[in-house]
């Protein structure tokens, strides 16, 4: 998995289909473009490599910090070229919004469920980026902030467009957008943003969040991708209409072997998991 390796983001293999990525700029994981940009390649390829990884942990490698955000001199120099004016100016700008919320929804773009384990500061950028992950595990020791409000801009590359999809606090939602004050992992889990707190810090929740991803890699990889579309796909359409490309997909998806496995399996009382095969075997 080395090849997936970039200046930013080291990448290991802790377990059977399973990886864990580290986010990993000193000294506090501040965005840059060339960060963005790995990121998002990082994701997209993960997407595609042939290697059977079923279950992603994204993490910081900094002992303290997850990540503080965006890289102010990167922000201040968005949208910089020849423009002079407004106009034209404001196209180059939404240029740079755009590449970075793209980079930013790789999470949610891959296939295979990404488990964001958080600790220390989180702040801003930091919010959007685990918003795109599919499972969120904060250490006790974990620090958020809404920052945008507070530097002059509305969040604008995925927390006000996730939060009210991913959280179910609507009036703690906006009241954490609209003061910019820092909040605890406590109340980041009464808001719903994450869904487990750990006691400890960066390696208790690390340690947690590989344990279920190795859970999750336990089961079919048919049913496991197969799940994380059809909810993607509910979450922006009608249940009818979800309903109705649920029983397409899954026309498909019963043909696989991992129905006969699985119901094998539980009729057997067997405490193992059947073995799986790859979404992508060799040919």
């Amino acid at each position: 998995m080395t090849s997936l390796e970039s200046k930013y983001i080291k990448i290991s293999n802790p377990a059977p289909h399973v990886l864990l990525l580290e986010l990993n700029r000193q000294p506090v994981n501040a965005f840059s473009k060339e960060f963005f940009k790995e990121y998002g390649r990082t994701f997209d390829a993960l997407s595609k490599h042939p290697d059977d990884i079923r279950a992603v942990v994204l993490s910081s490698a900094l002992p303290n910090v997850f990540t503080a955000g965006i890289d102010f001199q990167g922000l201040i120099n968005l949208g910089a070229g020849d423009a002079t004016d407004p106009a034209r100016r404001a196209f180059l700008i939404r240029d740079d919004i755009l590449d970075i919320q793209h980079a930013v929804a790789a999470p949610e773009r891959c296939p295979i469920p990404v488990i964001a384990a958080l600790h220390g500061v989180v702040i801003g950028l930091g919010i959007d980026i685990i918003s795109a992950c599919d499972v969120r595990y904060a250490a006790s020791d974990a620090r958020f902030s809404i920052k945008e409000v507070e530097m002059g801009l509305a969040a604008d590359v995925g927390t006000l467009a996730y939060l009210q999809k991913i959280t179910g606090n609507q009036s703690l939602a906006r009241e954490l957008a609209y003061t910019a004050r820092t909040f605890s992992s406590g109340e980041a889990e009464k808001l719903g943003l994450v869904s487990r707190v750990v006691q400890g810090g960066r390696d208790a929740v690390v340690d947690a969040a590989l344990q279920l991803a190795k859970y999750i890699a336990s089961k079919s990889p048919v049913a496991v991708t197969g799940t994380k579309h059809l909810l993607l796909h509910a979450r922006d359409h009608s249940v009818a209409e979800n309903l109705q490309y649920t029983a397409t997909w899954n026309s498909a998806a019963l043909q696989a072997t991992d129905l006969q496995q699985s119901v094998k399996a539980g009729m057997a009382k067997s405490k193992e998991s059947p073995k799986f095969f790859s979404l992508k075997p060799k040919l």
